[in-house]
């Protein structure tokens, strides 16, 4: 019986180790996935820019308008600023700031004071309800979660008449508290809050903290908030946002103009115009300034804005 010889190339390859199937390989850092298509890229980045476009181009317009006086603001470009937008634009900040003894300035500090001061209150109270609502066990915990849940379907405009048929019964219409304490309540930092307590605040963490003889309200101060601070400063810009472009509200409950938020205030203003036009000027100004605090406050806090503080937190 005859043995065929093996061949070179089999006798080349005896001591070669096994390569795996290409499509068994795992993928390796730094090798190139699946190349997304042209058209697809193309797509995404289009409708992007469209939405861009969309949000970033009423803005361009109104910084454009507020450097053109009433003179020019017709016969010039509508999305292009004028030879004088320097000057023009020191003197509307002028007139803005001086209108009636300075009372745009007083607005701006009322709508910090509204928004800011009770955006953080606020902020406070939902994250320890949402907090209490995540980590205590008692009876009707999750008949409450419900009832802050329904509040955050109800619109702030269908509250607005009875709130100020309750405010009226106890004479805080037209004061600088019927517009702050509605400000401070908010359902959805509830809502939020208890939902990201129980999945960023482990139990064994608060366990330790009791172990270690920490009080509940330092285990909350302490612990929790540290865990949850991204979504208290997502609860917190949510309410500074929908405090400060709040109109519904001032104009049910209030009357005494050294009161008013700047939205309310500008809003009076651009009922004037027919009236008093060099307004129109001061109108768009005072809404291009109304926005810069709004853009500090994101800015400023959108290093906290971020995840995975509680990661590492368990061994």
């Amino acid at each position: 019986m005859t043995v065929n010889a093996p061949s070179r190339r089999a006798v080349r390859d005896a001591g070669r180790p096994l390569e795996p199937n290409r499509a068994s390989r795992p993928h390796q850092p730094g090798t190139r996935g699946p190349r997304e298509s042209v058209i697809s890229r193309s797509a995404a980045m289009i409708v992007m820019g469209v939405f861009t476009v969309y949000f970033l181009l009423p803005i361009f317009w109104l910084l454009v308008s507020s450097t053109k006086t009433v003179g020019n603001f017709n016969t010039t470009a509508p999305l292009w600023f004028s030879g004088t937008a320097v000057q023009d634009t020191i003197a509307n900040l002028g007139d803005l700031f001086t209108r009636q003894d300075g009372i745009y300035l007083r607005w701006v500090a009322n709508s910090i004071a509204y928004a800011g001061v009770a955006g953080f209150i606020g902020t406070v109270i939902s994250a320890m309800c949402g907090y209490a609502l995540a980590k205590y066990r008692f009876r009707g915990r999750e008949a409450l979660f419900n009832v802050f849940l329904g509040g955050v379907l109800v619109p702030a405009t269908a509250l607005a008449l009875p709130l100020f048929l309750i405010f009226s019964q106890v004479d805080l219409t037209d004061t600088f508290w019927s517009v702050f304490l509605p400000s401070i309540v908010s359902p959805f930092g509830v809502y939020l809050s208890r939902l990201y307590a129980a999945s960023s605040v482990p139990d064994e963490i608060i366990e330790a903290a009791r172990i270690d003889g920490s009080s509940e309200v330092r285990t909350f101060f302490t612990v929790a908030v540290r865990l949850m601070s991204p979504a208290l400063v997502t609860i917190f810009l949510f309410q500074f946002v929908a405090i400060w472009n709040n109109f519904f509200l001032p104009l049910v409950m209030l009357r005494n103009s050294s009161l008013f938020p700047v939205t309310l205030g500008l809003y009076t203003w651009n009922s004037s115009v027919n009236q008093y036009p060099d307004l129109r000027t001061l109108v768009l100004i005072g809404s291009f300034v109304s926005i810069i605090p709004l853009l500090i406050a994101f800015l400023s806090l959108q290093r906290f804005w971020r995840g995975g503080l509680g990661s590492g937190g368990l061994k």
